[in-house]
């Protein structure tokens, strides 16, 4: 285990969307050369996910595209949005899923604590408050 994925408990399980977990699985597998810790964290947790048609998701559940609104340990607020490699910058709060945070997110719920290590290895946590899907088209 990794950065994200070392700090969640096993019994936290994550629910993920038919969609997403393929897309996810593809994504991290084509990525084990480039970022290969990452790529085998978001792995790992595609393997543990539950998970559950595109119409059965709680739209409390972290998916690809919802946006966030996390609390940190310290109080503080922010909003970021959960997105592939390509769709990221971090000026916009557009949080890659092969981020730590980004991989600690995917599929958690609403009043979760999350945890990640930073790149200089502290561990972080944050509490996500809230969760906003965008609009899927139809």
């Amino acid at each position: 285990m990794h950065a994200a994925t070392q700090s969640r408990s096993r019994n936290n399980t994550i629910l993920v969307s038919a969609g997403d977990h393929d897309r996810l699985s593809s994504l991290a597998r084509a990525f084990l050369d480039r970022v290969p810790d990452m790529a085998e964290d978001l792995l790992a947790e595609m393997d543990r996910a539950r998970i559950a048609a595109e119409a059965a998701m709680p739209a409390d559940v972290v998916r690809m595209g919802s946006t966030v609104t996390l609390q940190g340990a310290e109080g503080s607020v922010q909003k970021v949005t959960l997105v592939y490699p390509a769709e990221a910058d971090i000026a916009e709060k557009r949080i890659s899923v092969l981020t730590p945070l980004g991989t600690a997110l995917i599929g958690a719920r609403a009043g979760r604590t999350v945890s990640w290590r930073s790149r200089d290895s502290r561990v972080l946590s944050a509490t996500i408050d809230a969760v906003e899907q965008r609009r899927r088209a139809p």
